[in-house]
């Protein structure tokens, strides 16, 4: 080439990256597992708790319906300890995780709260601190989700639950029992009575499940059997 220069030769496209293939998004028809359903049976128990607490109201305080739904808190239990069970020892979704938390916040936050109000705890103080203890239980079952496996330390077996895991609250549901089976219910009847604060109705009765809540945020670490 005249000057000695060389001609530079055109810059070669590089070739292009191929598009990262999607991840198949998990079926429910084709993933849910035997332990889904037994947790969802731990769902049903929960949400019929609910229905049957305002047939309840809506029915004069008709007691077959709060009799069977105290009846259905242990069954809500026994779904909720099989469930990891039958997990073990046939097959464990993706679902089954997430689904054991949101049915446990079911019937272990949202039936004893509501429980609790059936009963007599409809006081305005009685309402923050029940929905208190609800997002209480919902923190504390997002923290186990998150640090679950930390605990466990890669082995799978978490060695202690950190604060009041929320079936905790069947302890509440006692209580209830107790004062219902004792005919100590009710706005006015209810242990502890009614107390008029400003701008309504407080029934010391409700602080039982203020403590239960924040046991169950607290960093106390509980032995796992």
């Amino acid at each position: 080439m005249a000057g000695g220069m060389r001609q530079r030769a055109a810059p070669t496209a590089a070739p292009a990256k191929a598009a990262p293939a999607k991840a198949a998004l998990p079926s429910l028809r084709h993933e849910m597992g035997l332990a889904d359903f037994v947790t969802m049976g731990n769902a049903v128990c929960g949400t019929s708790i609910v229905f049957l607490c305002l047939n309840y109201l809506e029915n004069d305080y008709y007691a077959r319906y709060m009799g069977i739904a105290f009846g259905l808190f242990p069954i809500a239990l026994f779904f909720d300890l099989i469930d990891g069970w039958v997990a073990r020892r046939r097959y464990s979704s993706p679902f089954g995780s997430d689904l054991d938390s949101l049915a446990d916040l079911v019937s272990f936050g949202v039936a004893p709260a509501t429980l609790g109000f059936t009963l007599g705890l409809r006081g305005f103080w009685d309402s923050v601190i029940l929905v208190t203890f609800v997002v209480c239980g919902l923190m504390r079952l997002a923290r186990y989700n998150v640090t679950a496996e930390i605990i466990s330390e890669g082995t799978g077996k978490v060695k202690y639950y950190e604060g009041l895991p929320i079936p905790g609250s069947l302890l509440l549901v006692l209580a209830l029992f107790s004062a219902w089976w004792t005919d100590r219910w009710g706005p006015l009847r209810i242990f502890g009575g009614q107390w008029d604060v400003y701008p309504g109705h407080f029934h010391p009765f409700s602080l039982l499940f203020l403590a239960c809540g924040l046991l169950m945020v607290s960093q106390v670490r509980i032995p796992k059997p």
